[in-house]
């Protein structure tokens, strides 16, 4: 997206480096926002602003306490903001993402991908707190993933796994 800048910053956690995982989140936000119909509450060739945090179980979990009452590590959080130049913000857990992809049998940059597309869905506006909504956002996820050419991350565990 021409008119959305990203940073990315590390704070903690064994991810791999910079030069390998910036690619993917411009790829993985841009293609949850293309999804969405989103447009830039800007104008002119102003730019939208987005943060991404890497960082480890310890730090998310407390954002996740101060922030949702959680006493507990997640894989994502985000802090959508008003129309104008900031989009928000997305912090990642390392250990987390790497957990739940070990237990699902899935290859973590794909995972990582899926938690970014959701997290920038939550950015502009998309939630799943009831079953339709959440319908909804699964469906944006898998739209957006399969233009990256990640497997539906919703699939049946006993279902084969495919990479376009």
């Amino acid at each position: 997206m021409q008119r959305l800048s990203i940073e990315l910053a590390r704070e903690a956690g064994d991810w791999p480096p910079s030069e390998e995982l910036f690619p993917l989140v411009e790829r993985a936000v841009g293609a949850a926002l293309e999804e969405a119909g989103w447009q830039p509450a800007i104008a002119g060739d102003e730019k939208v602003e987005l943060s991404v945090l890497l960082t480890d179980d310890a730090a998310i979990a407390r954002l996740n306490a101060a922030w949702r009452g959680k006493e507990k590590p997640t894989n994502v959080l985000s802090w959508p903001q008003p129309p104008g130049p900031l989009l928000g913000d997305i912090v990642l857990a390392e250990e987390t993402l790497r957990r739940e992809a070990e237990e699902a049998g899935k290859d973590f940059l794909d995972h990582f991908a899926h938690l970014l597309v959701h997290g920038s869905l939550h950015l502009v506006g998309f939630d799943h707190q009831i079953e339709a909504e959440a319908e909804e956002m699964e469906t944006l996820e898998r739209q957006a993933l399969a233009r990256l050419g990640i497997a539906d991350p919703y699939r049946e565990p006993d279902m084969p796994a495919t990479r376009s």
